[in-house]
């Protein structure tokens, strides 16, 4: 056989069997050089209600022992309703704001925990973005209570957030934090609440943008707040309307929805007034069960909407069916 002859045929057989030991090699080493993502990136949800835009805005979330914040109740019997939906404490928590397009006011309900607790919260501002939206487009917000988690996303280090929103809350909550005579009666532990709050809030009041309202106040046409008062003095939830369909929106009237729909007597250690906050929620519950209206919770999974139904003693929840807009 003539050397180059030869030289090739070599030269064809060796390649072939290359090819055939790349072939032979197991699946997985073919794979292994793609790394595991590891992220999700819930943002936003957005539906309609009627002639009006929902933008459920995700701020994150946030792990809570809850079996040790929930009481009325037994850590014991929290981790049994855990279990259940295959959760276990610490839990990870969503914390949910809430935009209306009313087709004439942009209205956001509560802006999320800002820089305050730690890198997995403060997503608000750019979901808010994703979505469509930009924070000096923002007529007004509505908040649902002064917990810092619904009221530091209002905040730029020293500046206002949303440069140009009017910043609505029951005068009940705007009373009790922003009073220097409660900070000075409050414990240690309690003062950094205070001390957040009139921080958060120095802008707006200096800028003549914080406006408190008494009670049940219908605050742009198709959106009212009603008063809830319990889990914090002056804590509102929203009620949004538009040809005939109905959003409530809760705040924190309930925190875990494993434990707190089949036993809505459990309460949680942030309440001010645990029965009144108990009160408040087993009235939300039986109407929006009664009326068969949509709600939204700061808490509850994201995107935090749907429908809640009467079962045994207490209530089932049935999240919102995902469906994107036509």
């Amino acid at each position: 056989m003539p050397l180059k002859r030869l030289f090739s045929t070599s030269l064809l057989t060796s390649s072939m069997m290359a090819a055939i030991a790349t072939l032979s090699l197991p699946a997985s080493n073919a794979l292994a050089a793609a790394p595991m993502a590891k992220t999700s990136a819930p943002g936003f949800y957005r539906s309609m209600l009627g002639d009006f835009e929902v933008t459920v805005l995700s701020d994150g979330t946030v792990p809570l022992p809850v079996d040790k914040l929930l009481t009325n109740t037994t850590p014991e019997k929290v981790g049994k309703a855990l279990a259940k939906y295959h959760q276990q404490s610490p839990l990870v928590t969503s914390v949910n704001g809430f935009l209306i397009n009313t087709g004439s006011k942009l209205v956001l309900i509560d802006s999320g925990a800002g820089t305050f607790f730690g890198p997995t919260l403060g997503k608000l501002q750019a979901n808010l973005k994703a979505s469509g939206y930009t924070s000096d487009q923002i007529d007004e917000i509505y908040i649902t209570h002064m917990h810092t988690d619904h009221i530091g996303g209002l905040a730029d280090g020293d500046k206002a957030a949303f440069p140009n929103a009017i910043i609505r809350i029951d005068q009940h909550d705007t009373d009790y934090w922003l009073s220097q005579a409660n900070m000075d009666k409050a414990s240690a532990d309690a003062k950094g609440s205070f001390e957040k709050a009139m921080a958060i809030l120095k802008p707006y009041i200096q800028a003549g943008k914080l406006k408190p309202f008494e009670g049940d106040t219908e605050l742009v046409p198709g959106v009212k707040a009603v008063a809830s008062h319990g889990h914090t003095p002056g804590h509102s939830i929203y009620k949004v309307e538009s040809k005939g369909q109905t959003l409530v929106l809760w705040g924190d009237l309930m925190h875990v929805a494993a434990v707190q729909f089949e036993e809505p007597s459990v309460t949680i250690q942030f309440d001010s007034d645990s029965k009144a906050a108990y009160a408040q929620r087993q009235k939300a519950y039986s109407d929006a069960a009664e009326h068969s209206y949509m709600v939204g919770a700061a808490h509850l999974s994201f995107p935090g909407v749907g429908y809640i139904r009467k079962e045994g003693k207490g209530y089932a929840w049935m999240p919102l069916n995902y469906a994107p807009l036509p």
